[in-house]
Order: structure tokens, then sequence, then C-alpha cells
């Protein structure tokens, strides 16, 4: 048996969310993306923000979990988040066109 169990974990996720809300999680596939996630930062150097020796990076990141220690986004927030990134992405785009455009047409010889 898992420790801590699939829906011990969701109502840990879901417990800052207010009455009438939709829950960050509403499924073990959620818990299962976010945790191998997380795992994987640990695997790429991130620091525990647990204290204790688990044998896996899987371990520390449900440990982290059941903790909150992390939090899940919920798909709204990771949606907000996505579209400022694009926002200012195609602003950065923007404005580098302009400056390309304006760089050519200095260094282009003028026809007499």
């Amino acid at each position: 048996m898992l420790h801590p169990s699939y829906n011990d974990l969701m109502n840990v996720v879901n417990s800052d969310v207010e009455p009438g809300e939709h829950p960050v999680v509403n499924s073990r596939y959620s818990i299962v993306l976010a945790t191998a996630k997380r795992a994987r930062q640990l695997i790429d150097g991130s620091q525990p923000l647990v204290d204790g020796s688990f044998p896996k990076p899987l371990s520390v990141a449900i440990e982290e979990l059941s903790t909150s220690a992390i939090k899940i986004d919920s798909e709204e927030d990771e949606a907000e988040e996505e579209e400022t990134l694009a926002a200012v992405e195609h602003e950065e785009l923007s404005s580098g066109e302009d400056t390309e455009s304006t760089a050519q047409e200095e260094t282009e010889p003028e026809e007499a």
C-alpha cells in the first residue's frame, strides 16, 4: 500500500481551495504528473524542501507534496502564466523586428 495514498495527497493539495471553487487536482493523473515533474527537478539538481533521508527523488517529491512544501498550480494559473509568457515573447519579437528593419534600412546603399 502506498503511503500517503492518492486520496490523502489530493486532500492536501485541495485543502486551500475555497468552497464553491474548482479543486486544483481532480485525478490521480494530476498527482502523478506533479510528483514526476518535481522528481525530475530534483534529479537535475534542485534542493529538497523537506528534511529526511529518502532513497529516491520520487519519494522526496511525494513527501514535499504531502507536507505542502510544494504547491500544484491550477490549470487556470498555468493558462494565465502561458498567456503572459506568450505576450512577453511576442513583445520581444516585435521590438526585435523593428530594430532589425531599421538597421537594414540604414545600411542599404541609396540608389541615385
